[in-house]
């Protein structure tokens, strides 16, 4: 007997299925579009007629009930709700790949884009040199650095992996991996210590013009190693600023001391730019960690990247 309400389900689940295909390749066509920045192109790119790149265009707007893309006859430009929307789309897609990808995640070569967010300092003088390193042994792989200091949310600001300096609080769903040490130094220029002295040890610094990263926790003290037992001391702030760059620049013209991450200050500290203090004594490291999500991790262009920062990482701060 003709079951006729297993034939309206299955009718119902394959209209369901090219209902969501087709909004699938109109977000992808969309985003094309906005990438080629032509109908004409993407037509030509995916073997269609620019009329049916219109009708995919359209068709998303009137589904949306809101304009995508202003068009005139010489150029077209994304509305405002047409930029956030390709964001989204941009996401979307590339979560579709890496779930698809996960299949064959053993064999597969790492490729698509990887969303890298890393404090500024560690990013620019150390990440970028191993992003290029990494990029020559997988050139498939496409790199979407963020660098801020601020903190950011992985799952909300579409983050793979990310670099954290210092203790972690909590990592929920993550994982979370110790990468290395990230050690200070405390330093200043020589106009600077010959106008002030040179102050002999920590316990002195509260005597002297001191910058400093502008946080509520590293505001006041500054901590220090001293047979084998912290040491936390008072500083005089005359300066605070909340970029370890514009930090360095400052004690370079002689406006105080600094204590900021060695491989800022690397270089100046070997042509004698700045003097570093306190040779004698360590300071207070953090450690450096390395955060990807738990069911993400095993995606190869995950993979690969996080086991390449845990062999190359710690050896390109002690350099």
């Amino acid at each position: 007997m003709y079951d006729l309400e297993k034939h309206a389900k299955t009718c119902i689940t394959i209209k369901l299925y090219l209902l969501i295909m087709n909004k699938l390749e109109s977000m992808a066509i969309f985003v094309r579009v906005v990438e080629k920045g032509s109908f004409t192109t993407v037509a030509e790119e995916m073997r269609i007629s620019s009329t049916m790149i219109g009708l995919h265009i359209k068709g998303l707007e009137q589904y949306l009930g809101v304009r995508l893309l202003n068009r005139t006859t010489r150029r077209q430009s994304l509305t405002d709700f047409g930029h956030e929307y390709y964001q989204r789309c941009q996401q979307i897609l590339a979560d579709i790949m890496d779930a698809e990808s996960l299949a064959s995640r053993q064999h597969q070569q790492p490729q698509g884009l990887l969303r890298i967010a890393c404090p500024i300092s560690l990013g620019v003088h150390v990440l970028t040199a191993l992003n290029a390193r990494f990029q020559a042994d997988w050139p498939e792989v496409t790199l979407d650095i963020r660098l801020s200091d601020r903190p950011l949310d992985m799952a909300e600001d579409g983050i793979d992996v990310m670099l954290k300096i210092g203790e972690l609080e909590q990592v929920n769903s993550m994982v979370a991996r110790r990468l290395a040490d990230y050690r200070s130094v405390v330093c200043a220029s020589p106009a600077y210590l010959q106008a002030f002295g040179k102050p002999m040890h920590p316990n002195q610094l509260i005597n002297h013009r001191c910058l400093g990263f502008a946080h509520p926790l590293a505001s006041g003290h500054w901590q220090f190693i001293e047979a084998d037992k912290m040491l936390t001391v008072p500083v005089k702030l005359v300066m605070s600023i909340n970029n370890g760059e514009a930090l360095r620049h400052a004690a370079l013209q002689g406006s105080g001391i600094i204590m900021q991450p060695e491989i800022l200050l690397a270089d100046d500290l070997r042509s004698g730019k700045l003097i570093r203090l306190f040779s004698h004594m360590a300071t207070a490291t953090k450690p450096v960690y390395l955060l990807t999500f738990a069911d993400r991790q095993q995606l190869p262009k995950i993979r690969h990247y996080v086991d390449y920062l845990y062999s190359n990482l710690s050896q390109s701060l002690i350099d």
